[in-house]
């Protein structure tokens, strides 16, 4: 099939079929580009969420990472920051090897396309001017003869008339043969234009259209493939990636076949384990005896069991309502820490300090040579330039492995390396053994502080801010009907409770008091049936009911 002898007449039609082809290559151009916008966008998106669930760096999620399951969710981090590349790859593919290459097709289509209806359109001209020349000759060889036939009548009707000179006659003969001279000049260039045309008309419709239609339908039937290559470089452009993807997606399947969740077990042990020792059996408090109810409420298990340490506590109230952090940063030899978690802390900054001191002794070691070398060869430098680096590195020193001492006393300490300041009874099982003539001030001082810190040894400052014995406190949550009011108080500075147990007050603020202080430095006092709390006895004023023992009135 070829245009030039089919579509021989249609040159309008091909000059629009050839101008929708070049549209359909930008529509796809157009498709092909916004693929590429998509996958950009997509892969920037993934890289995104990737980085949002990173953890960052120096916070609690770094803490993490020595769960199996965390591991695993940061290789997938990891995998998906690689799947998003490949998505980025595909773009710049898809740009490189389709977009640019089509766009530069289509500016050489449209100058080829453009060419070759011109020539189509000269050969058009060409065929019509000869069409007109052949109607204008053929016009011409008509009028002549018309003339020709009436110079000739008018001949005869002169020469038949009588009364006519003979040298009208004459002159009407004469212009006869004129006409009909003329008449055949006529003719023979109509014949002349005629053949000419017809020759030309062969030309125009057997060789110069069919050759021009081809060009041009060799130019769309190349417009046609260039477009089904693109087709296959847009999948094969995919299909490369696949196999890279695939690895990604491997290694989110092998990053959780490694989750283990023993290990996992194992960490939640390490990380939270506190080295207390479970609460033993509650003793009987014999309210009936003084004595013995002193003693109850500085201890935290009756003394002269045959030496026999037991932590108290009430069977249905929360044990240890203390045993949580603090939000601050706690004291530096991470007291407010049950004693494993102060061990692996102390332990962790023992570690840091070491390396710390390991760079400076590298640094020093580094410059003392540099110090030997200049001496050997001045020329070199100057030795006293080092002398004020080594003498800061020297105090760096000092300070650091001070502070490393520091830290591995009371690491030793933990361990039970050294020996502690208090009795080994009341350090490890937190039970006070004092005779029942001390105060409660001395016991409280081994039990766990509002703070969430762990005291080993008394101090003013404990004595100030430890709260009541943990059953104490569990009356809070134990009491079935609200303890009846005994006085108010007034807040002389505010305080923010951040620990269970306590309650935050502002300076000024009036309350009711529900419970004074026994001897342990915090007061309990209610805002509202379901707000009530301990607060430091020092951060308010009391004043009892005077039906309310004695109507003591202290600050």
């Amino acid at each position: 099939m070829s245009w030039g002898t089919e579509l021989w007449d249609q040159f309008d039609n091909l000059e629009k079929h050839t101008q929708w082809g070049i549209d359909v290559l930008e529509k796809y151009i157009k498709f092909v580009k916004e693929r590429t916008e998509i996958e950009i966008n997509y892969a920037k998106q993934l890289r995104n969420l990737s980085k949002k669930y990173q953890p960052k760096k120096n916070s609690k999620e770094e803490d993490e990472n020595k769960f199996s399951s965390c591991r695993a969710f940061l290789s997938t981090l990891s995998e998906m920051n690689d799947y998003a590349g490949q998505h980025e790859v595909v773009s710049e593919n898809m740009t490189s090897q389709i977009t640019a290459e089509l766009a530069r097709y289509v500016q050489e289509l449209k100058q080829e396309r453009k060419a070759h209806f011109h020539d189509g359109r000269k050969a058009q001209q060409h065929i019509e001017t000869c069409w007109k020349q052949l109607e204008a000759s053929k016009r011409r060889f008509e009028r002549d003869c018309k003339e020709a036939d009436r110079a000739q009548q008018y001949f005869e009707k002169m020469d038949a008339d009588l009364n006519v000179t003979k040298a009208d006659v004459e002159k009407a003969r004469q212009h006869s043969q004129l006409r009909h001279q003329m008449a055949e000049e006529s003719k023979a260039e109509y014949s002349a234009a005629l053949q000419r045309f017809n020759q030309e008309q062969r030309d125009h419709y057997h060789t110069h259209i069919p050759n021009i239609f081809q060009k041009i339908q060799d130019m769309e039937e190349r417009r046609i493939v260039r477009l089904g290559e693109s087709m296959k470089t847009f999948a094969e452009v995919d299909r490369q990636v696949i196999p890279i993807i695939g690895k990604c997606l491997d290694g989110i399947t092998k990053a959780a076949e490694a989750i283990d969740q023993e290990k996992d077990s194992q960490c939640a042990v390490e990380a939270f384990k506190s080295g207390f020792e479970p609460p033993g059996d509650v003793e009987f408090e014999d309210f009936a005896q003084p004595l013995k109810r002193a003693s109850s409420e500085c201890s935290l298990a009756a003394p002269g069991k045959e030496g026999k340490a037991a932590t108290t506590g009430k069977a249905k109230g929360k044990l240890w309502p203390f045993i949580k952090k603090n939000k601050g940063g706690g004291p530096e030899d991470f007291s407010h820490l049950p004693p494993e978690q102060r061990r692996k802390k102390l332990q962790q900054k023992v570690d840091e300090l070491n390396k710390e001191i390991q760079k400076e002794v590298d640094q020093r070691e580094a410059l003392t040579k540099m110090k030997d070398v200049y001496i050997k060869n001045p020329q070199m430098g100057d030795a006293g330039s080092v002398e004020h680096k080594l003498a800061e590195l020297g105090q760096n020193l000092e300070r650091l492995r001070q502070e490393a001492q520091k830290f591995e006393g009371w690491l030793a300490e933990v361990e039970g390396r050294l020996p502690v300041k208090t009795e080994p009874g009341r350090r490890q099982s937190g039970v006070c053994e004092t005779p029942n003539t001390l105060t409660v001030n001395h016991c409280a001082q081994d039990r766990e502080s509002p703070d969430g810190s762990y005291t080993e040894e008394p101090s003013q400052e404990s004595e100030a801010k430890v709260p009541p014995p943990a059953h104490e406190f569990d009356d809070e949550f134990d009491d079935e009907e609200p303890l009846p009011t005994i006085g108010t108080c007034k807040a002389l500075y505010t305080f923010e409770g951040q620990n269970e147990g306590t309650i935050s007050v502002t300076e000024g603020e009036t309350l009711f008091v529900i419970e004074e202080d026994k001897g342990d430095g915090w007061t309990r006092i209610r805002r509202s049936e379901d707000e009530e709390g301990y607060v430091p006895t020092s951060y308010v004023e009391v004043f009892l009911e005077k039906n309310a023992k004695g109507a003591m009135t202290y600050i």
